[in-house]
């Protein structure tokens, strides 16, 4: 099927969805739906085992299994046309060398588990060795256009179901703050260059494509007997990011804008590597070590800056507020500071625990939000509580830590433990 270059963009959107939604594809979809799925339950026990049975979240797990599928939906049909106008293909990249790399440094480190690393490490040893054998434009395009799709769902979608936990900052410090944990299934189309021998069985859906495609060439594409085609795929991006020094909300903004910008980089980058065999090297690189940047930079903004929610000086503030609770009726949120309580002043969980013990059926709580004092009021039946989780105080311990260990790293350590207290 041959048409103009006017209807390039309507033909690739259809045939994208033709690939996505044939029913040998979607089967094997619901599998990383199913993924998903268990990854959202996980989240939802670790909520119910710090702020009880309803996990501080009103809503089940389906919900957030829903949105994740029609945002990775969303994100997979972007990726799957960028992929295409690219002309990344899976011929010559390893994707099972990446994979067993991926796995491999997570068992040293979980945030390791990222194509960034795996394919900047198998790129840099091909470029020395040869070994295993990758086209590194292809490979790099590949994971830049997967980060890039990653920015995106994290912008619309990285705040939602955050959890509120006490973190620890420098010099011990114990601050309130957001885990941010989300996960995608992504249906993906991306290209498959054919020997001529299967040619005829192709032609049928030949789109012709205008003259500056495809942006990474292969040497594949060399051979005037081939033919580029579309395959489904189904891929599954994570996000886990911590928030004490912002709002959900602004540190996934954050996070998503300059993965954006790395991304975009790392593509261009990729595509000159097609063309000039020397920026290989600059792809290669700055694949691991621009991500690596950008996560230490987050780690530091969060480690070292000023925090949002710790203890005031008076008052008692709120970390987060429970869907549905008395406290979410009566209008309160994230960051309001109480001060008094049915008019009695309260500077302490303690003393906020006290005055709740010994309100009236109705409670009035006297708060400041924004800089303004403000007076809201509400029915709390007996054996209800208010349904807030306060900022930490001092004695409080932290519940979270950054750079946690893999399997790998952690039998290593005890292994050195062990080996100096023999020497002992």
């Amino acid at each position: 099927m041959v048409v103009t270059a006017g209807m390039l963009w309507v033909q690739l959107i259809i045939e994208v969805f033709r690939r996505i939604f044939s029913l040998e594809f979607l089967t094997y979809f619901l599998f990383a739906v199913a993924l998903v799925a268990v990854m959202y339950g996980r989240m939802n026990r670790a909520k119910k085992q710090l702020y009880g049975s309803d996990g501080g979240s009103g809503e089940a797990i389906w919900g957030d299994v829903i949105k994740a599928t029609a945002l990775g939906f969303f994100g997979g049909i972007i990726g799957s046309i960028l992929m295409v106008l690219a002309g990344v293909t899976l011929n010559n990249i390893g994707i099972n060398y990446l994979w067993m790399t991926a796995i491999l440094l997570f068992l040293f480190n979980p945030r390791y588990l990222c194509f960034s690393y795996a394919g900047g490490l198998l790129s840099i040893s091909y470029l020395l060795t040869g070994f295993p054998r990758v086209e590194v434009p292809q490979l790099m395009g590949l994971v830049a256009i997967l980060h890039f799709v990653e920015s995106i769902l994290i912008l619309f979608s990285g705040h939602l179901g955050a959890l509120p936990v006490y973190a620890g900052q420098k010099h011990g410090r114990v601050v309130g703050g957001f885990n941010l944990q989300r996960f995608w299934p992504i249906p993906l189309v991306v290209m498959w260059i054919v020997p001529s021998p299967y040619f005829a069985e192709l032609a049928r859906d030949l789109i012709a494509m205008p003259g500056w495609w495809p942006l990474i060439s292969s040497p594949l594409a060399d051979n005037p007997h081939v033919v580029y085609t579309m395959i489904p795929v189904v891929a599954a991006l994570g996000y886990g990011d911590l928030a004490v020094t912002d709002t959900p909300v602004g540190k996934s903004r954050w996070s998503a804008e300059r993965l954006a910008v790395y991304s975009l980089v790392l593509l261009v980058l990729a595509i000159v590597a097609s063309h000039w065999g020397w920026a290989a090297w600059l792809a290669a690189l700055f694949g691991p070590l621009g991500h690596e940047f950008l996560i230490l930079k987050g780690q530091q903004k969060e480690l070292g800056g000023t925090p949002l929610y710790c203890k005031p000086e008076r008052g008692v503030m709120i970390l987060d507020v429970h869907p549905g609770s008395t406290a979410a009726k009566m209008g309160l949120a994230s960051g309001d500071i109480i001060f008094y309580l049915d008019g009695e002043p309260v500077n302490s969980k303690e003393e906020l625990a006290r005055q709740l013990a010994f309100r009236s059926l109705y409670v009035t709580i006297d708060y400041l939000r924004g800089g303004q004092l403000r007076r809201t009021q509400g029915k709390m039946p007996l054996g209800t509580s208010l349904g807030i989780i306060p900022v930490p105080e001092p004695g409080d311990a932290s519940q979270v830590q950054f750079n946690v260990k893999g399997p790998l790293a952690r039998l290593w350590s005890r292994l050195k433990n062990r080996r100096k207290s023999g020497n002992r």
